[in-house]
Parts: C-alpha cells; sequence; structure tokens
C-alpha cells in the first residue's frame, strides 16, 4: 500500500474514521502507523481533505469536531435516518437547557450564579444530568466563603453539538431568532386584562406561559450581557490521570 499517496492514505483514514465510531484528532491518526511508514502532518490533513472531498454528493461528510475528525450522516438526511431507531428522541425540559446555555456562555460559573440569574433554584437533578452527559464538569471553586464549585461545558459538548471551539457557539441573536414570538428584552408587554369572575384554568395556562416567556426574555437579556466576556481557553485534565476522581473536590480554576 503506498501510504505517500493522498487518494490511498484517504481511504485508509476513512477505514479508521469508520472502525473508530468516535473522532480522532490528527495526533491519534498519527499513533496508528509504525514509526517507518507514519505520514507527516502536511500529508495527512491533505489526505483528510481528499477525504472530505470524496464525500460530496454522498450520504455522509466529514466533520472537525474539539475531539478531532469524525464521519457523520450529513443533517439533511436526519428525519429519515432517525426512523432506524423506535426509541424517540430525548427530551430535555426548558431548566435543563437554560442551565446548560448559562454554563456555556458565562463559564466558569457556580450554581448560585446560575440560580441569581434564572431567578429560581437549580435541581440538583439537572447538574447531575449534564455532568453525567458529560456536557459540564467542575473546573475549581470560587474563593469566596464555602467555596462553590465553578462549572465549564467540556469537549464532549463540543463534540456533541458539532463545535470545534467554544468560538463557535452562536450568538445570541441567533438564539433569539428561534423564539421569534417572544418579545425582545425590555420591550413593554401588555396589560392583563382583569378577570370579572373566577379565573378558569385557561387563565391559570395563560399567566403560566406569560411567566415562562419574562423568564426566557430574562435569560437573553443576561446572555446578552455575558457573551463578550466568554472564556474559551479551558484546559482538559487528563482522562486516566489517578486524580481524576477527586476533580470536583480539589479542581482549581482552568487559566
Amino acid at each position: 500500500m503506498n501510504l505517500s499517496d493522498p487518494r490511498t492514505l484517504a481511504a485508509l483514514l476513512e477505514a479508521f474514521l469508520l472502525a473508530a465510531g468516535t473522532p480522532l484528532s490528527l495526533a491519534r491518526l498519527a499513533e496508528l502507523f509504525d514509526d517507518g511508514e507514519r505520514p507527516s502532518p502536511a500529508l495527512l490533513r491533505q489526505a483528510l481533505d481528499e477525504l472530505a472531498s470524496s464525500c460530496h454528493g454522498r450520504g455522509f461528510e466529514l466533520h472537525e469536531v474539539a475531539s478531532g475528525y469524525r464521519l457523520q450522516v450529513r443533517a439533511c438526511f436526519a428525519p429519515w435516518v432517525g426512523r432506524l431507531w423506535e426509541e424517540r428522541p430525548q427530551r430535555y425540559s426548558r431548566a435543563l437547557l437554560e442551565t446548560l446555555a448559562l454554563v456555556a456562555y458565562r463559564q466558569p460559573v457556580t450554581r448560585g450564579e446560575i440560580e441569581d440569574i434564572r431567578g429560581v433554584s437549580v435541581n440538583s437533578q439537572i447538574i447531575r444530568t449534564l455532568q453525567e452527559r458529560e456536557w459540564i464538569r467542575v473546573v475549581g471553586h470560587r474563593e469566596v466563603p464555602g467555596r462553590p464549585a465553578l462549572f465549564a461545558t467540556t469537549p464532549a459538548f463540543l463534540d456533541h453539538f458539532g463545535l470545534k471551539s467554544l468560538e463557535e457557539l452562536p450568538p445570541l441573536s441567533e438564539i433569539r431568532d428561534l423564539a421569534p414570538d417572544l418579545p425582545a428584552a425590555g420591550e413593554p408587554q401588555a396589560e392583563a386584562v382583569p378577570a370579572t369572575g373566577a379565573e378558569t384554568p385557561a387563565s391559570h395556562s395563560e399567566d403560566a406561559e406569560q411567566q415562562e416567556q419574562a423568564s426566557f426574555r430574562s435569560l437573553l437579556a443576561e446572555l446578552d450581557r455575558m457573551e463578550q466576556g466568554l472564556k474559551t481557553d479551558f484546559s482538559d485534565p487528563a482522562r486516566n490521570s489517578p486524580d481524576n476522581g477527586d476533580d470536583e473536590r480539589s479542581g482549581h480554576p482552568a487559566g
């Protein structure tokens, strides 16, 4: 096999990525070759470009995420490919998504700071779920009384959402466009018309919906203020470090 030929090398890299099932970094791909046959980083990148070009017009594509390169089904085919699985996609509560958004845009952030912004307490199960999915982790502790844990996102979070780095997080204007029916932060609200009789279940539902919308507007306004200070230079502790299990207790803020 002529590994100096970018086309031949591209086919081998395709085999590696298909067999791995997880993203592989350039360094990890290089480790899969013996010393005498190892391609240079420039040749590996050339082969990856060749592989990406060969995916044009096919059902999958080569995509680079935080952990490396992976072959994935094109997003336009997702509605049909999803029929392969009988289980419905897992749905997450607004509270969980708001918590994840606050960690992503304000990191590092404490649980108390999240609660101050949202105006409600954060259910411990939400934090546990995000940690179990390896979307957030403890990166240190705030040097204040009680030394609360500081949370930040992980490479797994970036991989799941198809991002190479935190700089690729969508601008908040795009997030606001996903909810066009919600008034912008600071926009005056229509006053409620006083009820003339007993409140109906519908009125309760409307009140709850208005409160939820107000909460979401407040969240977007706060995210607007924090977006400019987004931290992006977190170091990721080695997964196999013997002290990894104690990270939540003794970690220090990265960067």
